[in-house]
């Protein structure tokens, strides 16, 4: 007999499985970025595809068909990959074989698991890091390129917004020190690296500049094209954009094959990963350094396309649309809807919960881009969620969302 809130985790958890599975096998993103992206993106415990052979191809294949023949809708509809490995007999950890190989319960080495001498290497020294921005991300990043013994040259519109990085900095160091995970020496390293200034023209001799600035596409070009002429020959331009087309700041510059996607999650110096997004023309040598240099500063770097959602968001956001869609429905409460995520599943915060945490005006706007994107009408904005930004119930940062926080 199937609980209650098991009935709930499988609505929405099998969705997300699938989705995984249509990522893996289209060739956007490899099994082992699929799941990385969502263990170090998001804190989950296993990533979907690994999730899927615990639970069994199989099981999931046969509730999706079930689904997909009462809904009609394509983002139901399993998998083609999941149909072949279960017509193959590989269902999963119980046989053995599934998306992973397993021998006494855990994943073994197989022909699709990278070995040490895959690892990337830097094909281009980076010795010196700009990052233009003075915002939170902005800071984050500029934190962990100096605390990893680069100096930094950061770039604000005044002084004031200079100094809030460094005291955004100071305070993190502080509160390392304060749970013995620090020292002032090491502070005073760190602090020591941070090169501040008004003027991009400080960005010329970098090896490598990250932007974080705002989500505006005009905005964006514009500075490509002036770090373009500003930045000296070789110099890798990276973008943390999460939703504009990367190509397009590429576009901008007159050296493409040196534009790429560094997606960092916040906040930035405690999130491990780093989405490494590539447009077509970007140059194998510089996704190359780009992914080696994330592994030199302690981060998980996955390797993915330059399309709307990259890994992470494209696999969160439906599901988050899907809990609104369900609660729509009126069986099941919102409450009851997190407890259950997080009793079946063991995700850290129910989604609900973590729609408030997000924003609920961003997880909106990433959702419509999804929709934009892909063209399916499952991906559709759930109602609730439109009428919860239109009414300010953004979440958290506003006191209601989903929830109430007064």
């Amino acid at each position: 007999m199937t609980s209650h809130s098991e009935q709930i985790s499988a609505t929405l958890v099998y969705p997300y499985l699938n989705h995984a599975v249509r990522m893996y096998e289209s060739g956007y993103a490899t099994r082992g970025d699929v799941d990385a992206g969502m263990r170090f993106g998001c804190g989950y415990p296993v990533g979907p595809l690994q999730a899927l052979d615990e639970i069994g191809l199989d099981v999931v294949r046969d509730a999706l068909a079930a689904r997909y023949a009462e809904s009609g809708d394509h983002l139901h509809q399993p998998a083609e990959l999941l149909e072949k490995l279960v017509a193959e007999g590989r269902t999963g950890r119980g046989v053995g074989r599934g998306l992973y190989t397993w021998a006494d319960g855990a994943v073994v080495a197989d022909e699709e698991t990278p070995s040490s001498d895959d690892a990337p290497r830097l094909r281009h020294e980076v010795r010196t890091v700009g990052v233009v921005g003075t915002g939170t991300m902005a800071a984050g990043i500029v934190e962990v390129f100096a605390k990893a013994g680069h100096e930094v040259t950061y770039v604000g519109r005044s002084d004031d917004k200079l100094a809030g990085v460094v005291a955004s900095i100071t305070k993190n160091q502080d509160r390392a020190i304060a749970k013995g995970r620090g020292d002032e020496a090491t502070k005073a390293a760190v602090l020591g690296r941070l090169h501040g200034a008004t003027s991009r023209e400080a960005l010329a001799e970098v090896d490598l500049v990250v932007e974080a600035i705002a989500e505006d596409l005009a905005v964006k070009t514009e500075l490509f094209a002036d770090l373009d002429r500003i930045c000296k020959p070789g110099a890798i331009l990276a973008t943390t954009t999460s939703s504009l087309p990367i190509a397009r700041c590429a576009d901008a510059t007159s050296r493409p094959e040196a534009v790429i996607g560094m997606h960092f999650f916040n906040p930035a110096p405690v999130m491990k990963l780093v989405e490494v997004v590539t447009t077509e023309r970007t140059a194998p040598e510089v996704d190359e350094t780009v992914r080696a240099l994330c592994a030199r500063v302690g981060k998980v770097a996955v390797s993915c396309g330059d399309r709307a959602g990259f890994i992470v968001n494209a696999l969160l956001f439906p599901y988050l649309n899907d809990a609104a869609l369900l609660a729509e429905q009126g069986t099941h409460s919102l409450v009851e809807i997190d407890a259950a995520i997080k009793e079946q599943v063991g995700l850290p915060m129910g989604p609900f919960e973590l729609l408030d945490v997000v924003g609920n005006d961003v997880s909106l706007a990433i959702q419509q881009e999804l929709h934009r994107e892909f063209g399916e009408p499952g991906l559709a904005p759930a109602r609730t969620l439109e009428e919860a930004v239109a009414e300010g119930r953004l979440g958290r940062k506003t006191g209601a969302g989903f929830h109430d926080y007064s």
